[in-house]
């Protein structure tokens, strides 16, 4: 079984479908020149592929990718494309350094602040409607509400969130001025707050349903399907190794790979040559094959990066390659996998693994 990439999932009840491969924007935030050139072809490679939707934030290059991601767009029909941007992060010029200051900073000449109050919501959408250049975005998430950005003032952001940018973002869907709301972190725990104190049409999880990284599915992945939550899974190769497999300085939520994962990703490679399965192409189909999951999003910098992550979606994967991951626990015997009943392999359940803390 494979899937087609352009094929579109439903988020909410307005009319906003993604497609099953998403494109995140986060590389269009390289500040380097040549940066730029790659960006542009890189989205005309998506859009003549059909990709639909693709996310960005203020986050990425200090607005850069925003910037990018608006200057493609106006070579395409706008309807045709389905933008999500993120809110929580104000960008605010940099004061100007001192004439004749030894370094020269060459990068953005912003910083940011968090405010997921009311009216910043409001602003932060405004200003990334013009770098976007665009009358509309589809889809908002609040942005990395959780410890790893908010410590301890983890709370109190998410009070503030609650009682700030959820209402705007609600009234501005109410009205008609965005489609589909949400959250986007790499928490589980914390999303499923959410869910519980507010009216959400899907979330953007990072790296927590993956090959590697099976936490989400017990609790996380079924509250969503009750809810009638879209999941648009990010960070499908856990931020590098199960795209470059365990091969030297492979990395694993943005660190170092620890040992454990580093050998649990040597099985699932010795898995995929005895059937001929390319480690990508799994990685990204294994998310897409939850029923909760709209979309799997994942960064692409060049032309090459897209045309492999659409050959990728596209390859055929053998049912016995996912009935023997699951028998060697090496994925969770109830994963829901690309057709293979979740009832037809005796396993034992995957033992845990120590996760890194929340990012």
């Amino acid at each position: 079984m494979s899937f087609d990439p352009a094929a579109v999932r439903p988020v909410g009840a307005r009319g906003v479908a993604v497609s099953r491969l998403g494109f995140g924007t986060a590389p269009f935030g390289d500040a380097a020149s040549a940066a730029e050139a790659a960006a542009r072809s890189a989205f005309d490679a998506a859009s003549d592929a059909g990709l639909r939707y693709f996310d960005t934030a203020p986050l990425y290059g200090l607005g850069l990718a925003e910037h990018r991601l608006g200057a493609c767009l106006r070579s395409v029909a706008r309807e045709e494309k389905v933008i999500s941007t993120k809110v929580g992060r104000l960008l605010k010029p940099r004061r100007a350094q001192p004439r004749g200051a030894a370094a020269i900073d060459r990068g953005r000449p912003f910083d940011y602040e968090y405010d997921y109050s009311y009216e910043a919501t409001i602003r932060s959408l405004e200003d990334s409607l013009r770098r976007l250049d665009s009358s509309h975005v589809d889809i908002v998430l609040i942005h990395d509400v959780n410890r790893r950005w908010q410590g301890d003032r983890l709370e109190q952001r998410y009070r503030e969130a609650m009682e700030g940018a959820y209402r705007a973002l609600d009234d501005l869907r109410r009205t008609g001025e965005i489609g589909a709301i949400g959250v986007g972190v790499n928490d589980w725990e914390i999303l499923l707050r959410f869910a519980a104190d507010g009216d959400f049409d899907c979330f953007m999880l990072a790296g927590r349903y993956t090959l590697l990284d099976h936490t989400a599915l017990d609790r996380f992945m079924p509250e969503c399907e009750r809810r009638s939550i879209a999941v648009l899974m990010a960070a499908p190769y856990n931020s590098g190794i199960l795209a470059t497999g365990a091969a030297p300085g492979a990395t694993f939520f943005y660190t170092d790979a620890p040992p454990e994962i580093v050998e649990r990703t040597r099985s699932i490679e010795r898995i995929c040559k005895r059937h001929g399965v390319a480690l990508p192409a799994a990685a990204l189909q294994f998310p897409l094959a939850h029923p909760a999951v709209a979309s799997v999003v994942t960064g692409m910098r060049t032309r090459e990066e897209v045309a492999q992550n659409i050959a990728h979606c596209r390859r055929p994967i053998p049912s016995q390659f996912w009935q023997e991951l699951k028998h060697e626990a090496l994925i969770a015997i109830t994963a829901p996998v690309p057709g293979v009943s979740q009832h037809a392999v005796s396993a034992p359940q995957i033992p845990k693994v120590e996760r890194p803390a929340s990012t």
